[in-house]
């Protein structure tokens, strides 16, 4: 059943809005990844016709954008890579933590990602095994691994890994 409104909508809806407000901070990639969101499954992608093998109904159907972002493109290998992580996680407890850049460096980081990324990368790295050795908190060497994202849940620069 299709939710009552997918990501696509709002894009549909507020995405030329979004595009003027953020003209200056959105690269070419993020521009691609909106627009892909927006016509995926419409008719500015062309369509195709369905048949069903056992009834033999016959359906029109939009192409799909296929971009790696899209969430309505990627839930079938969004599922299948997150059943394969499972299968490797330990039977331990893990915990989630978040580094945010302060939004003055956030600002340093559109201009020089690489530099900023790596620095923050290395930050994360350093706090998490520094705390974590301390005998005081675990005393332990831990393992873990960072995933940058630049975007906000209201799609706006926001770095953090």
């Amino acid at each position: 059943m299709r939710p009552a409104l997918e990501v696509a909508d709002i894009v549909r809806a507020h995405g030329d809005q979004f595009r003027s407000a953020h003209a200056a901070s959105l690269s070419p990639g993020q521009k691609r990844v909106l627009r892909a969101i927006e016509t995926c499954r419409t008719a500015a992608l062309g369509g195709h016709l369905e048949k069903c093998d056992q009834c033999g109904h016959e359906r029109n159907a939009y192409n799909s954008c296929a971009n790696r972002h899209c969430p309505k493109c990627q839930s079938l290998s969004r599922a299948e890579w997150l059943e394969k992580r499972q299968a490797d996680l330990l039977a331990c407890e893990y915990f989630h933590v978040v580094f945010t850049l302060p939004e003055r460096l956030a600002v340093m980081a559109l201009q020089n990602k690489r530099e900023m990324y790596s620095l923050l990368f290395r930050a994360t790295a350093d706090t998490l095994q520094s705390i974590a050795a301390d005998p005081k908190l675990l005393g332990a060497q831990i393992g873990f691994f960072c995933i940058l994202h630049t975007w906000g849940q209201t799609l706006t620069q926001n770095p953090h890994s």
